[in-house]
């Protein structure tokens, strides 16, 4: 069983769920939160909150794994300043404990939870909440994503994994065959 954090990072609102299970399974949500800062206070007063937040969750749920959305360019560079600081403030967090990171994109996140890269928000979270069997979907939005990250974590992750442990077994048995000479 694996326990994952999936952060959806933002200085104003930092989406934090933690989704328990494995591919092929039934997933169950341990805890879903957004972690806020005031928009008044500097960034480094900013980023100090939402460290030790963080670090909460980190320390209270254990998880075997930090998934976090790569951050991605766009046309205003405050707002993708502040995801990144965030992104960054989640991995080191995670770094700090020998947490492995995972960092997945929107599109990967959105296919792997509804089946397509160009599923809006209401769609993810509505898949989110029949995945995880939730009474009502997770608000805001920030916090469904943070879950949706989980659940992508899990079944690509698990995945990809299994796949660089067959890789690595099959090199070493390869390895271990005695040379063959002409």
């Amino acid at each position: 069983m694996t326990r994952v954090l999936g952060v959806d990072p933002g200085l104003t609102r930092c989406g934090l769920g933690v989704v328990e299970g494995e591919p092929g399974r039934r997933l169950s949500m341990v805890a879903v939160g957004v972690a806020r800062t005031p928009a008044g206070d500097d960034t480094p007063r900013r980023l100090l909150a939402l460290e030790a937040e963080i670090e909460l969750w980190v320390e209270r749920h254990r998880p075997d794994v930090v998934a976090i959305e790569r951050v991605f360019a766009d046309v205003n560079v405050a707002s993708v300043m502040g995801t990144a600081q965030a992104s960054a403030v989640a991995m080191l967090a995670a770094v700090r404990r020998g947490i492995p990171v995972r960092l997945h994109t929107p599109t990967e996140v959105k296919a792997s939870v509804t089946g397509s890269g160009r599923a809006d928000k209401a769609q993810v979270t509505a898949m989110v909440t029949r995945l995880l069997v939730l009474e009502r979907p997770p608000r805001p939005a920030d916090a469904a994503d943070a879950l949706a990250l989980a659940i992508c974590q899990i079944w690509r992750g698990g995945a990809q994994t299994r796949l660089a442990e067959a890789v690595a077994r099959q090199q070493a048995t390869l390895a271990a065959r005695p040379a063959v000479t002409r």
